[in-house]
């Protein structure tokens, strides 16, 4: 790749992420949650319960940011914190009704977000679109 070529993949996908937060954002702002939190609930969805620490790792964010994006969604009635039966320095973070109880509404702003993104790709080309990108994905270990 030319060093002056400014078109390359890493400023698509930055361009798609940062369009992203913004489009689910305004979404979430009903809800008083914050860009940076959903994440943790859509984990939380997929596996209740879950270390602080542990959610802090597969989301490759730092726990300190972790700590404060799980204590605002305790402070917003999404979540709850306790402390680990076997490791009383942890925290497993619980979703309360409240938090599963806007699940679906995630996952429809998610889904309207996926559809935006791929409204001018026929079946093909979006099938074609994860391919691609999951092989990006599995090729890129930090």
């Amino acid at each position: 790749m030319e060093k002056n070529n400014c078109d390359n993949i890493g400023k698509y996908i930055s361009q798609i992420y940062r369009k992203g937060r913004i489009f689910i954002g305004k979404d979430l702002e009903r809800y008083n949650i914050g860009k940076g939190q959903f994440m943790y609930l859509l984990e939380l969805y997929i596996e209740d319960g879950r270390n602080q620490e542990e959610l802090a790792e597969v989301l490759k964010i730092d726990k300190g940011t972790t700590a404060r994006a799980i204590k605002k969604l305790e402070e917003n009635g999404f979540v709850r914190r306790e402390k680990d039966e076997n490791d009383k320095r942890s925290n497993r973070v619980y979703l309360t009704e409240e938090g599963k109880g806007i699940k679906d509404n995630i996952f429809f702003i998610l889904n309207r977000w996926d559809e935006k993104m791929s409204e001018q790709l026929n079946k093909e080309e979006r099938e074609l679109m994860i391919k691609l990108l999951k092989k990006v994905c599995s090729n890129i270990n930090i």
